[in-house]
């Protein structure tokens, strides 16, 4: 199967929407994963929030130890997150069949694990869903942090400064995440490392039982009960993150302070990094200016649209606000037509349209502004009341969608030319309006 620029392989793996499969560049050779989501799922679950969120939060984390979201493209019935391709398999298929690893092995593994982690919260990002299957393995052993579906970022937060919702695994999950009375991002995530910390060092889960009630009540009393043959180091270690007092439990910065964590240790360091939060703001603004391959390149053969794109035509689906702060509908309009063979059939008809509503225009590097201009002023001066800027992108053979953007003048006159273009754009080549009009009488 061919993806635009990708020849998607084998299935990796399977999720509660969709697939993970293999697929390479065939351009570079370079082996991607892509998990392939149903976007009527997406739709019917009502969980836009969660795979909007998961994009927001990718896109933005640049760390070592954090799978790398490379793009996102999209169908009409499916999307597609091109994400770096992990090939050491999940932390729980590694302890399922090896067992429980080394003090030397589990420690890397976790000062890695916790190197990811305490970036995000810098960053202002708590993942909140920690576990085994979440933590993927490269051939170098090195971790990779994964599924940031359930994250939470800046603007999750209530006025307390508290994170509310009840979520994540329920063997991983914080004592103060089940009290539902508020708890702190950070802390709770601290919990679910500690968990991870547990099971790698002794091969078994520290709270456990079929019964949730019963798990829940243990998980609350935070009773842990350590093998005598763990580290007197690996013991302390654990039992201050397996506190279930959230206010005594240990820090992150405590944590990389500690002895038996400080072995060998060989943090990360990024040279970019800024260690401020990521504020609404910012977020916008990164998100912006992140997906270059948003950029239209100047080519003879039609531009082809990607998922934001294509997504912003959704409304149950829309991801404009991930780019722009003002509202969009005042500013940009898409529409699909079929009704034409080429990208250039089109423009034709678009020019030839514009022109006879008296518009001005100018074409180039696959762009057409339209302009209309008035004279004012007895120095016979011109102002330019409306201007706008056309693009069209193939989704599949005959079907593409027009892009409308304002560049300057009233919104209501440029809303009344996009609905112009659009109803006659989707009359097909050669038949004007009259035509049809006449045959309906």
């Amino acid at each position: 199967m061919r993806l635009g620029k990708y020849e998607i392989g084998k299935t990796l793996g399977h999720g509660n929407f969709g697939k993970v499969k293999f697929a390479i560049d065939f351009e570079t050779q370079q082996p991607f994963a892509v998990k392939e989501l149903d976007k009527t799922k997406i739709i019917d679950l009502n969980i836009t929030h969660q795979f909007k969120r998961e994009i927001y939060t990718l896109k933005l984390l640049k760390h070592p130890n954090i799978v790398r979201l490379h793009e996102v493209l999209a169908s009409k019935s499916k999307i597609y997150m091109v994400l770096e391709y992990v090939n050491g398999g999940e932390l729980f298929d590694t302890i399922s069949s090896k067992g429980r690893l080394s003090e030397t092995q589990g420690r890397k593994i976790f000062q890695q694990l916790l190197d990811g982690v305490s970036y995000c919260h810098r960053k202002g990002v708590y993942h909140r869903d920690l576990k085994l299957e979440n933590i993927l393995i490269d051939a170098n052993g090195n971790v990779k942090i994964t599924d940031f579906g359930l994250s939470a970022l800046p603007d999750h937060f209530r006025d307390d400064g508290l994170l509310h919702t009840t979520c994540g695994s329920p063997n991983y999950v914080a004592p103060e995440v089940l009290a539902n009375r508020g708890y702190d991002g950070a802390a709770s995530d601290i919990w679910s490392c500690g968990v991870i910390l547990f099971v790698i060092l002794t091969g078994s889960l520290p709270f456990d039982d079929r019964n949730l009630s019963v798990l829940y009540h243990k998980i609350l009393k935070g009773e842990i009960h350590l093998p005598k043959w763990l580290s007197p180091g690996a013991k302390n270690l654990i039992r201050r993150i397996l506190d279930p007092n959230p206010k005594s439990r240990i820090t992150m910065a405590s944590i990389k302070m500690d002895d038996w964590f400080r072995k060998d240790y060989h943090p990360v360091y990024l040279e970019d990094e800024e260690d401020t939060h990521m504020t609404n703001e910012a977020l916008s603004f990164s998100m912006h200016e992140v997906p270059s391959y948003l950029e239209e390149k100047c080519s003879e053969s039609p531009t082809t649209i990607n998922a934001f794109q294509l997504i912003g035509m959704s409304s149950c689906l829309d991801l404009s606000g991930f780019f722009e702060k003002e509202d969009i509908s005042e500013k940009k309009i898409r529409f699909t037509t079929n009704q034409y063979s080429t990208k250039e059939d089109i423009f034709k008809q678009m020019e030839f349209l514009v022109t006879e509503m008296g518009f001005l225009i100018h074409r180039k590097d696959g762009r057409l502004k339209v302009m209309r201009e008035m004279e004012r002023g007895e120095n016979g001066s011109v102002t330019t009341i409306l201007s706008i800027s056309a693009k069209v992108f193939e989704i599949s053979p005959s079907l593409y969608v027009v892009e409308l953007k304002k560049l300057h003048g009233d919104s209501s006159s440029f809303r009344q030319l996009c609905k112009s273009l659009s109803s006659d754009l989707g009359i097909p080549p050669g038949i004007t309006r009259d035509d049809i009009t006449s045959s309906v009488l």
